[in-house]
């Protein structure tokens, strides 16, 4: 009885041996036909490829790959297959390389983990592939910012105001910046969309030969019979304008007028070139009273001072010539009986096709005044310009943040200060010819700041007989509104 057990124990035995042999064996058959297969836990570009052989593999990867991605500009989306946009995969290479890996895995410990349903080691092979940017570049450009873009339309001057009427502003695709989300993208097994990068684009500002129509037909509607001239410059972009007009017929520019007290601008520039660091506070106080108050003994009293006791207007005439200002000159001191140190020719004061009836004594141009008022702005801005040029370090940075402070307290509120907004910073300086009480010229000079861009605005008028305050201070009020309207709707 006890042998009888025995023997069936040792069949059950055997029995169960023989069962987890053939299981092994079956199983071993098992992981080798898949092992001819990539194993479980392998990725190639992210997409999971374990069980499938290199064909089914690559077909796997392929179709993951060639379906379209979405571009979104703004609200609209569009599918764009990524054959269109140069993608190309590198199906060789990669089935290639997670092939290697799969050959160098040990077969016995891979076979354990198998067999123990355990997970396998990661084989993952990142994405290979290329991308032709132009071809990016391209469609973005034909088949999207074509379509969609919306390209802002110019402001235009309104005929009859000193107004600009604001045009549409735009919304324009930002190629470049775009053209990586789009190859993020495309090589993304599972985040297949891309919002494009938008610029959104002021309306933009005329052109600004506009300004100088609009500015003749305020001109032309004001009634002013007499001469006007303007200069401008945009600061920011370096465009300008400078035109003589009188009664709907246009002048060459750069006519000779009398510089009378924006004369003080050259005295100031000439006198910080001799003065020291910090600025003496007597030297502080005559120039508030020269610039601030327009008074002429003080601009004697500098001049005399720190330059020439006898030559000190050759002086500041000299310091013009050596910056380019050719047709402005100061040719003797203020006080009643000052001689007259030299006659100066220029060719402003040299034309035959208009006389301005100029002083002697100082002289100079729309143009000339705006050109000192730029370099005067650039060496304020940088330490930079013809001032650097011309004086070296006798004129710093900060004695021309200075000079434009000292400017931008003549509070006169007539010419060009009329036609800004409260509290606009101008930095300026006006003067006017008074003989026997009769006006004839005026001229206002200055650099306006504002947000949208600062500018230098000149404009000098002459009328023969008399420059009547009121019909000339309305007129350079209008002018300066629609200059600051212009630069206002940038």
């Amino acid at each position: 009885m006890k042998v009888n057990r025995f023997n069936l124990l040792r069949w059950i035995s055997l029995l169960l041996i023989s069962a987890a042999v053939i299981l092994t064996v079956v199983q071993l058959i098992r992981f080798s036909r898949m092992r001819a297969g990539f194993a479980p836990g392998t990725y190639i570009a992210g997409i999971p490829v374990g069980g499938l052989d290199q064909q089914q593999a690559a077909d796997r990867i392929t179709t993951a790959y060639n379906l379209p991605i979405e571009l979104g500009y703004e609200g609209d989306y569009m599918q764009v297959k990524p054959s269109n946009l140069g993608f190309e995969l590198d199906l060789t290479a990669m089935i290639a390389a997670a092939d290697q890996k799969r050959v160098t895995l040990p077969f016995w410990s891979s076979f354990w983990n198998y067999l123990w349903n355990q997970p396998f080691d990661a084989n993952v092979t990142p994405l290979q592939a290329s991308i032709d940017e132009n071809r990016i570049r391209t469609y973005l450009l034909e088949e999207i910012a074509s379509r969609y873009d919306e390209v802002p339309s110019v402001s235009i001057p309104v005929p009859g105001t000193v107004n600009f009427q604001m045009g549409e502003s735009g919304k324009l695709l930002d190629i470049e910046r775009s053209i990586p989300v789009v190859e993020q993208a495309l090589r993304s097994a599972n985040t297949r969309s891309a919002q494009l990068l938008i610029n959104e684009i002021a309306a933009k500002r005329p052109a600004i030969e506009n300004l100088q129509d609009l500015i003749e037909d305020v001109i032309d509607r004001s009634g002013f019979d007499g001469l006007t001239e303007v200069y401008i410059m945009d600061l920011q972009k370096r465009e300008e304008i400078n035109f003589a007009y009188e009664i709907g017929i246009n002048y060459d520019p750069e006519i000779a007028f009398t510089a009378a007290s924006t004369v003080k601008i050259p005295i100031m520039v000439s006198v910080f070139s001799q003065l020291p660091e910090p600025t003496p506070l007597a030297a502080s106080d005559l120039i508030e009273l020269m610039v601030e108050e327009s008074k002429n003994p003080p601009a004697d009293n500098l001049m005399q001072q720190y330059l020439d006791i006898n030559l000190g207007p050759i002086l500041v005439t000299e310091d013009m010539q050596a910056l380019g200002l050719s047709n402005t000159f100061l040719a003797g001191y203020f006080f009643n009986g000052a001689p007259l140190l030299r006659r100066y020719t220029t060719p402003a004061n040299q034309r035959f096709d208009y006389n301005t009836e100029p002083d002697p004594y100082n002289q100079t141009t729309t143009v000339d005044m705006g050109m000192l008022l730029d370099d005067l702005y650039q060496c304020a801005q940088t330490g930079g310009g013809s001032f650097a040029a011309v004086f070296g370090d006798q004129v710093s940075q900060s004695e021309c943040q200075l000079m434009i402070t000292f400017l931008s307290q003549n509070k006169n509120a007539n010419y060009i200060s009329a036609g800004l907004p409260d509290g606009t910073n101008f930095a300026h300086k006006h003067g006017y010819t008074a003989f026997g009480g009769v006006t004839k010229s005026t001229m206002d000079a200055g650099i306006v700041f504002t947000q949208d861009g600062d500018y230098v605005i000149v404009i000098a008028m002459y009328q023969p007989t008399q420059l009547i305050f009121n019909v000339s201070n309305l007129l350079f009020a209008q002018i300066s509104t629609a200059v600051y309207n212009y630069f206002d709707i940038s």
